[in-house]
């Protein structure tokens, strides 16, 4: 029997709304009461989770937001991401535990393997660094006396004298496609996130990630990072999905892909090669359009079609074995409104628990 999966939508942090992508809009840009909005209207429409995404040249802070929209909300789960490159471990287990406070237990992590704003690691050693990152935050959320001596950090302190309100390190979400990023979710995630594929990729990518873990004496939980177009036919949807592109030139997509902090990376290349095999229309399988990905790096894909389409794929995931999805659309406050009106109420949804 497929469990109760866990719906999430996601809040611009980082710029990146559009009514047409690739046009930037300033009513759009990142902004308190912008990204506020957004949480209160996944708040509403019965999201289970938000993700609050962190960038360092673009947006607003996370951290500094995720505590002040704790305070404004009552049931939604909170994802902070949290950059890795520019943590202090024992300061960051102290902000986190205050935050999933205020928000009465309501804090989850996204944990980035990111760099240092100005320094550029190898990627196994940057990894290595979230590995020493993860380890020494749980035990610190976990209530332990941490005495670190690794690659990156060196210290010996108690666990901080505020605690989470469950007393225990909230869940770790987690991706990254390349041999690196998956040895560190394997060591240290509980919750592997994975951009849009084709679902025998992510059939391969789940049992991969599942032996790794396994090896360890660990297991994984999934989710999928996808947006979504959403209408009451499937041409109406595809209409949608044809508008965003609408005002992009392919000049104009190259430049914004290549200004990402991450473009280079295993993840963004094989976003790239969907893309390029998707042929003229973009659709790479049923109802999953690569577009979206001529004008932004990262997650470059979107499950497009009617009501009964969109369930239908999502439910396709849910069989491989996908737990958690993190959706977003175009604009963002309205395209949650539109799937928590057309999708959300026929989803078997919830929390994912056991943590």
């Amino acid at each position: 029997m497929t469990l109760p999966c866990e719906v999430a939508w996601f809040s611009a942090l980082c710029d990146d709304d559009y009514e047409f992508l690739g046009v930037p809009d300033p009513k759009l840009l990142s902004s308190f009461d912008h990204c506020r909005d957004i949480v209160l209207q996944a708040e509403s429409g019965g999201f289970d989770n938000i993700l609050l995404p962190s960038g360092y040249a673009l947006g607003i802070d996370t951290t500094a937001f995720a505590s002040a929209i704790a305070a404004m909300t009552k049931r939604i789960r909170l994802l902070m991401a949290v950059r890795m490159g520019e943590a202090w471990p024992p300061q960051l287990a102290r902000q986190i535990a205050t935050i999933d406070q205020i928000a009465g237990g309501r804090l989850a992590v996204n944990i980035i393997s990111s760099d240092l704003p100005g320094e550029t690691l190898e990627s196994k050693p940057r990894y290595q660094r979230t590995i020493e990152a993860m380890a020494t935050l749980r035990a610190l959320l976990n209530g332990e006396s941490v005495d670190h001596d690794g690659d990156f950090w060196r210290f010996k302190v108690d666990s901080p004298r505020i605690r989470t309100v469950s007393g225990r390190c909230p869940p770790f979400y987690f991706g990254g496609l390349s041999e690196d990023a998956r040895e560190a979710a394997a060591e240290g995630a509980d919750v592997y996130l994975m951009w849009p594929d084709t679902l025998p990729a992510v059939r391969e990518i789940i049992a991969d990630l599942k032996a790794r873990a396994a090896k360890r004496g660990r297991s994984l939980r999934f989710g999928y990072r996808v947006h979504v177009v959403v209408r009451e036919t499937e041409q109406e949807a595809r209409d949608a999905a044809g508008r965003l592109l609408s005002k992009l030139d392919d000049a104009m997509g190259a430049a914004i892909r290549a200004k990402s902090l991450d473009s280079q990376s295993v993840g963004v290349r094989r976003q790239a090669e969907l893309r390029e095999a998707s042929g003229h229309e973009g659709y790479i399988e049923d109802n999953l359009w690569t577009g979206i990905g001529r004008a932004r790096s990262g997650c470059g894909a979107a499950i497009v079609g009617d009501p009964d389409q969109v369930l239908a794929k999502l439910n396709a995931y849910r069989a491989e074995g996908i737990e958690a999805f993190i959706l977003s659309g175009y604009p963002h406050q309205r395209e949650a409104d539109l799937f928590s009106r057309y999708v959300l109420p026929r989803l078997d949804h919830g929390l994912l628990g056991g943590f």
